[in-house]
């Protein structure tokens, strides 16, 4: 996938401040496939649990333990350099009512992939009774805000884009 809009014409995007750099479009990049792959983790051991009957917890090296780990290691990565490129960024152009609700998102998704790493290490401890109800509260928050957070705007951006491909296929 290349993402050819997100490129800036070629050089990146003037964020967080006036130098143009790929950075921005890389945690981007991070925080998608991170959370594709903690999806696909949530799916497989879906299956596991509910149609071949293996109960949780998995061994380490098993397709959801595996996909969550690298997903999980992919959002804290993207979700972290998202949060440190908002708090460099110049305040003056920015739309203060909107600024709020992205750090929240973002910081959201963080402490799911936070608590969600934390579990995999802790998991044979007592502390796992406490941590998994805080990554199922957090997880749960996340989906119920999600059709009216920051999030919905890969679903308006992607049909954006397809608009974009019909419109550049009529005018061709």
């Amino acid at each position: 996938m290349i993402l050819k809009y997100l490129d800036g014409g070629g050089h990146g995007c003037n964020y967080p401040d006036n130098r143009f750099s790929m950075i921005r479009r890389w945690f981007h990049h991070a925080v998608f496939y991170g959370f594709m792959l903690c999806f696909a983790a949530t799916s497989v051991a879906f299956v596991y649990d509910h149609l071949l009957g293996l109960p949780v917890p998995y061994p380490f090296w098993s397709w959801p333990v595996l996909l969550g780990t690298f997903g999980g290691l992919g959002l804290l990565a993207g979700t972290g350099g998202m949060l440190f490129l908002k708090m460099k960024m110049d305040q003056a152009p920015a739309v203060l009512e909107s600024r709020g609700m992205d750090i929240c998102f973002t910081a959201n998704l963080f402490l799911i992939s936070l608590t969600g790493l934390l579990l995999l290490a802790l998991r044979s401890t007592p502390a796992m009774g406490l941590l998994l109800v805080i990554h199922v509260g957090l997880s749960l928050g996340f989906f119920i805000t999600l059709p009216y957070g920051k999030f919905v705007h890969g679903i308006y951006r992607y049909l954006a884009l397809v608009r974009n491909a019909g419109e550049q296929t009529r005018g061709a």
